[in-house]
């Protein structure tokens, strides 16, 4: 009889017990903390970019998974460097997140002169998703391969022009290693993100753009833009017919580039919010829904632990450093 109150007792208690600490200590960590307001998730591009795109598919998430919504903000200009600027002044609450990217958080380090954060201004929390660029020129342009379009250049001598997302972003540099490897010339045209980029692009006004798969990929099926190579050395599962461009010419073999979107929170953000997060982007990483989007936009998921993401955003700070140094690129923010 007394083992079976016991039995009881303890059944009862158990159910009074709030259910997360019912779980194992690992897991109640990270679920610890979650807002109590309302969060704002800044991308520091113009929508309808990929950076844009990640923002909105992950905030959807959170506000389902957290209860409390989450909001995205667009900050463009300055390559990325205004709007990562505004979460690096952010209280460290949790309750402002970075959808960053390649370019304000690695390329932008070496490129401008009067940066105003450095890479401890910012926590990086977990990759998001990777995805070659791709080559993409106006219909006008005749050339239908690489080497064609190298030569349509060459003959251009200068004249031609081409688009990038912002000044310092993985597009913009794409074409200037491109223009550097070919010995040819063409004039940069940097807008406030990728959309912008391919209206005008699409119009006419610009005539090549080394844009995001992800984005480019709904011109190119639409028959808008045609798609001359991937920037990235392994070819993508949803345009298999579409090669590295580092295999169509001798003086191409070192090109390769893969561009990224990850999550960041301002410097000394605690532990707790930081794990938190991890935790969900990891959810969100493993959710069918999620990669059947991913994988419709040509990308690939690519969670990490904040260790892990901190080692591959160090890692790419030093590869573009070396790129940047190369061609001699320097600019000021403004």
């Amino acid at each position: 009889m007394s083992r079976n109150l016991s039995r009881r007792a303890a059944l009862g208690a158990a159910a009074a017990l709030p259910a997360a600490a019912l779980l194992p200590r690992g897991v109640q960590a990270q679920a610890a903390w979650k807002p109590t307001q309302n969060v704002r998730m800044v991308v520091p591009a113009a929508p309808g970019g990929t950076t844009d795109i990640a923002a909105r598919l992950l905030a959807a998430y959170l506000t389902e998974a957290w209860g409390q919504s989450c909001v995205v903000d667009n900050k463009s200009g300055a390559g990325g460097v205004i709007g990562s600027t505004e979460v690096v002044k952010a209280a460290p609450d949790g309750n402002t997140i970075l959808m960053g990217n390649i370019g304000p958080q690695s390329i932008a380090y070496s490129l401008y002169r009067n940066m105003p954060y450095t890479p401890a201004s910012l926590i990086p929390v977990s990759n998001a998703i990777t995805a070659p660029n791709v080559l993409v020129v106006h219909p006008s342009v005749p050339a239908k391969t690489v080497p064609e379009f190298v030569a349509w250049l060459k003959a251009q001598n200068g004249k031609a022009s081409y688009a990038s997302s912002g000044t310092g972003q993985s597009p913009h540099l794409c074409g200037a290693w491109f223009l550097q490897l070919t010995g040819t010339k063409a004039e940069h045209i940097p807008y406030r993100g990728a959309a912008p980029a391919l209206n005008d692009l699409t119009a006419g006004v610009t005539q090549f753009f080394f844009d995001n798969l992800t984005t480019a990929i709904e011109f190119v099926r639409a028959g808008k833009l045609r798609a001359l190579g991937l920037t990235s050395a392994q070819r993508n599962p949803l345009t298999p017919d579409l090669v590295p461009i580092c295999e169509t010419m001798p003086e191409l073999k070192p090109f390769d580039v893969s561009t990224w979107f990850g999550v960041f929170l301002p410097a000394n953000t605690p532990k707790p919010i930081v794990d938190s997060l991890n935790a969900q982007m990891k959810a969100w990483l493993a959710d069918p829904k999620t990669l059947e989007r991913i994988k419709t936009m040509a990308g690939f998921p690519a969670y990490g632990t904040p260790e892990q993401f901190n080692a591959f955003v160090n890692a790419q700070i030093a590869q573009w450093k070396g790129v940047i140094d190369k061609e001699g690129l320097k600019l000021d923010v403004n």
